[in-house]
């Protein structure tokens, strides 16, 4: 066993425990922001040790919740916006305790970076995280109300784009998180933990 049984037993309450809260207070179709995902997924990678769950993950939203804390770390400390990534950690109307278990964003990409160090990265993560990518983002953009705009495709922020067609913008996503955000996480990742 190369991941110590006391954290994945912690790890997988923490889930358990936040999947009731998160569902009522935001819904099905919250989790499928990437960084639920990776939230969820994590648990059966940590039991099973699995090197390609864990590596499809880190490639998914290490990079991305880097920035999202870097986001929420401003705004906490000087009370402005970076991108508005975290707004909703400062939104009064959702309770404290909801919001504070969303600061599981800043706890994944270390766990993730620790797990992957653990047992290795393996360089089939970006292909299997694109290919879940692709599949997510058509979902989100067929199934999920475009006011939540779950993994941004209906636009980057609160404020849906106007100046192309939707199914252009998606096309464009679909491209930029393979190139912007999967490969150089991958590149980096094999670098400093690959075989």
């Amino acid at each position: 066993m190369r991941i110590e049984l006391w954290l994945k037993i912690t790890y997988t309450v923490f889930v358990c425990s936040l999947i009731p809260i998160y569902l009522k207070q935001y819904g099905p179709a919250n989790f499928l922001w990437f960084s639920d995902i990776a939230l969820i997924v994590l648990v059966p990678a940590l039991w099973l040790e699995s090197k390609i769950l864990l590596s499809a993950m880190a490639v998914s939203v290490v990079l991305l919740e880097v920035i999202w804390s870097i986001d929420f770390l401003t705004r906490l400390v000087t009370g402005k916006n970076l991108i508005g990534l975290s707004n909703y950690m400062f939104n009064q109307s959702i309770a404290l305790f909801v919001r504070r278990l969303s600061l599981f964003h800043v706890v994944l990409p270390p766990l993730l970076l620790w797990s992957v160090y653990r047992l290795g990265y393996d360089s089939r993560a970006l292909l299997v995280q694109t290919l879940l990518a692709w599949i997510v983002l058509i979902v989100s953009y067929l199934f999920t109300n475009p006011r939540d705009n779950i993994n941004w495709v209906h636009g980057f922020g609160d404020q849906p784009h106007t100046r192309m067609s939707g199914v252009v913008y998606l096309l464009l996503l679909m491209l930029g998180f393979p190139l912007l955000v999967y490969l150089p996480s991958h590149v980096l990742l094999k670098r400093l933990f690959g075989d």
